[in-house]
């Protein structure tokens, strides 16, 4: 299924912005090259806080952050479960036990797909499936022990990746604009 947010990635691979190799300086998009921080675009006819500067940063944005969630999303220490199967996981982690047809609904698919992806995580002894306390006639599903451990093992591996590619290509000036800008960054998020 291809998101927003990767079709935005998509772009920047095209356009050649996408990090890659060299580092982000190099590769960062024009609005976020300029020296000091400053926007490249901060002399155009739209300035500091006009919908036009917002639309600009917020495609700057985007392109910028795209790769980055993809690649974190490609980290899976197992290197089998598929971005669908730990959404699900990451799902059951957050709020707790849940039928299979309230899993579709949470992630906007059909209840069919979730006993595919259910069916298969069992299997692999990631999930259990336990009749309601409240209601024996529905089963609701669980994470294992052993898909807790793997769960927090990859977000231990992608908060490792993310904090040594910080640590190795920011200096500590830009080290502290990167922390200044995440509460920035959550505000957004919730309005997104």
């Amino acid at each position: 299924m291809t998101t927003s947010s990767d079709a935005a990635g998509t772009a920047a691979d095209a356009t050649g912005t996408a990090p890659g190799p060299a580092g982000p300086a190099a590769s960062a998009s024009p609005g976020l090259r300029a020296a000091g921080g400053a926007s490249a675009s901060a002399n155009s006819p739209a300035g500091p806080g006009s919908p036009a500067e917002a639309g600009r940063i917020a495609v700057d944005l985007r392109v910028a952050l795209s790769p980055l969630v993809r690649r974190l999303r490609q980290v899976k220490p197992d290197g089998e479960l598929t971005f669908s199967q730990i959404s699900a996981m990451v799902r059951l982690d957050r709020e707790g036990p849940a039928t299979a047809t309230e899993l579709a609904a949470g992630e906007g698919i059909r209840p069919q797909s979730m006993c595919t992806i259910i069916g298969v995580l069992q299997e692999r002894g990631l999930v259990v499936r336990d009749p309601d306390p409240s209601d024996g006639r529905r089963i609701v599903v669980s994470l294992s022990q052993a898909g807790l451990d793997g769960l927090h093992g990859a977000r231990a591996e992608r908060a490792r990746r993310l904090a040594r590619a910080i640590d190795e290509e920011l200096t500590p000036e830009e080290q502290r604009l990167l922390a200044d800008a995440i509460p920035l960054l959550e505000r957004i998020t919730r309005r997104v």
